[in-house]
């Protein structure tokens, strides 16, 4: 199995998402664990010595100013982990809390936060054992760290809190009595170590890199398979026409619907049709698709540059030097998150007028897609869900960035509220994948009105993997069942998954789309 080092390696999304999933081992290696006794060390010796410290031997927040005793230094870090454990709602998603334990520790095993070499190999340990804290998913506001959620997931440390383990929910004692593990004893600064950093905005982030791109990617996808079947004509893709507004998500976008249309029998069977120009969800599919890519590439590299740093307070450079500083702050990726989010809102906008073109009759296409409507009402209903599905995703398009509400009686004034985003985003995502789904489906329907004539070998292939799972409507149906399992190969990537490896060389040239 190939192995990754936490703390000296560079760790992007597609790495912590296969540590996550069991595909790659993720390593404490001895490069990291020298750098991890040594700031250790440091921290023994600020304890022994009388310099003020913040959070070693100080309170947290406009608490600061409150003086601890040596020998209250370690109860004060037990005391942190219970206090900010405030969190309310549901659990997140067990591999987010995974991604949150990844990522914590590559960032504590740089060696910069005064971390015991037992206390992360303990977070090893449940991550290579699937013991998996439970975590609300209510309570951050994106600053001084991710607080109330990374307390959550540290409770299991010291013997509190709750774990998912062998499938089952259970209070950490419990797990602790069934496994014969012991809570750990915390030194100083570790409880604030663990919970200060922005590792619950990251995992999000990590998510929605992987989730965003496979909507995007079966965008184009599903978007020209609703070209073809509305006969709509490939021109504006032409490389002439995007070198004169060279941005790079458009001329990729372009690239790939030509690659995705070449060698299409129901394209070259209307070149002379007479129709001047198709509506825009077709014809500047470049544009939108192109500018939600181009949003999605400034995430995964922002991302990417969070996953390799460290975000907590204070910073260890050695006994005598630290830092007090902000790194805990969300900002940086809470911009980001909300940006992505109208992209993908986006998305999901221009797939909805994809649907109602390919429902109005024209261009040869049967009214509502089916031959006997009136006792039938065909695919009108499933627009109905992606007009609804649209407006849900503009609602949750107020970026919670934008707001800041103050914390810590003032101390903490400007927070980011990037957990919101970085939640907000994925819900988005949620729905995405039903439009892009319903789309898929219609688009499927439609084309088979064009028979005999075959689109392109990708597109076909495209058009087998849905008929692999539902076939052909002649007349109503329950629909759901059919979104639902078309949703089911958006949601666990596999419908992007197999045209890729059918066609592998759609992305070419423009690798830095890949995750």
């Amino acid at each position: 199995m190939p192995s990754f080092q936490y703390g000296i390696g560079r760790l992007t999304a597609s790495t912590a998402l296969a540590i996550a999933s069991g595909k790659i081992k993720g390593e404490i290696g001895p490069g990291a664990i020298s750098r991890i006794r040594e700031s250790e060390s440091h921290v023994r010796a600020i304890v022994e010595s009388d310099a003020t410290v913040y959070g070693i031997n100080t309170g947290f927040g406009i608490l600061a100013n409150t003086a601890i005793s040596k020998k209250d230094t370690a109860t004060l870090q037990y005391k942190i982990l219970q206090s900010h454990s405030v969190g309310v709602g549901d659990p997140i998603p067990q591999e987010i809390a995974r991604l949150m334990l990844i990522t914590k520790l590559h960032a504590l095993a740089k060696g910069f936060s005064g971390v015991q070499l037992a206390t992360l190999e303990r977070i090893q340990f449940h991550i290579e054992n699937e013991v998996t804290p439970v975590v609300p998913e209510k309570g951050s506001v994106g600053a001084s760290g991710d607080l109330a959620p990374l307390s959550h997931l540290f409770l299991p440390l010291i013997g509190l809190g709750e774990v998912y383990y062998q499938g089952q929910r259970m209070d950490t004692g419990e797990w602790m009595r069934l496994s014969g593990m012991a809570p750990i004893t915390l030194g100083p600064k570790e409880g604030l170590a663990l919970i200060n950093g922005t590792q619950f905005i990251l995992s999000f982030a990590v998510k929605a890199v992987q989730r965003m791109h496979h909507c995007l990617e079966a965008a184009d996808i599903i978007g020209a398979m609703s070209l073809e079947a509305l006969t709509g004509t490939k021109a504006p893709f032409d490389s002439r026409l995007h070198e004169l507004r060279p941005f790079e998500g458009n001329k990729m976008v372009a690239g790939r619907l030509l690659r995705l249309l070449e060698g299409s029998e129901i394209m070259n069977s209307h070149t002379d049709c007479g129709r001047v120009q198709d509506p825009y969800s077709l014809r500047c599919m470049p544009q939108v698709h192109g500018a939600s890519r181009n949003a999605w590439l400034h995430l995964k590299e922002l991302t990417e540059t969070e996953l390799n740093s460290v975000t907590d307070n204070p910073i260890i450079f050695d006994a005598k030097d630290t830092i007090s500083g902000g790194n805990f702050h969300g900002q940086p990726l809470a911009l980001p998150l909300d940006y992505a989010c109208f992209a993908a809102a986006e998305i999901g906008n221009i797939s909805d007028r994809r649907c109602y073109l390919l429902l109005e009759g024209k261009w040869g296409l049967p009214m509502l897609l089916m031959n006997d409507v009136g006792l039938n009402s065909g695919f009108m209903i499933p627009q109905y869900t992606t007009a609804a599905l649209v407006t849900e995703n503009k609602t949750l398009c107020f970026p919670a960035s934008a707001d800041s509400i103050p914390t810590s009686l003032g101390q903490e004034d400007h927070v980011s509220m990037g957990s919101i985003s970085g939640r907000k985003l994925n819900r988005v995502l949620d729905n995405l994948e039903y439009i892009l789904a319903i789309e898929l489906l219609s688009a499927s329907q439609a084309i088979e009105f064009r028979r005999p004539l075959k689109s392109s070998a990708i597109l076909e292939y495209a058009h087998g993997l849905v008929r692999r799972q539902v076939s052909f409507a002649s007349e109503d149906r329950v629909f759901a069942n059919d979104v639902n399992r078309i949703a089911g190969i958006m949601k666990d990537l596999s419908f992007v998954q197999a045209v890729n490896a059918f066609a592998p060389g759609l992305n070419e040239g423009y690798e830095q789309y890949t995750y």
